[in-house]
């Protein structure tokens, strides 16, 4: 299962940054797609739900569709 969370705002990112977190492991939504955050999630982000993801995609012009290309967890 895939969870939503968004960053908190910072003066380069006013809307925050995607990050999904899947089996454990955190990634953030980057210009070549989603890249593995080492270590634990940060600690001020926040859950967000598919429908809040998918407006924060359309905000910031993103395609939508990248939160169905999270990287699956190897064992």
């Amino acid at each position: 299962m895939t969870r939503f969370l968004r960053s908190e705002q910072t003066m380069a990112f006013p809307h925050g940054r995607l990050i999904a977190s899947r089996d454990g492991v955190n990634y953030v939504l980057a210009p070549d797609g989603w890249d593995h955050l080492a270590g634990p999630r940060p600690g001020h982000a926040v859950l967000v739900s598919r429908e809040d993801a998918e407006d924060w995609c359309e905000r910031e012009g993103w395609d939508p569709h990248l939160l169905d290309e999270v990287p699956a967890t190897t064992s």
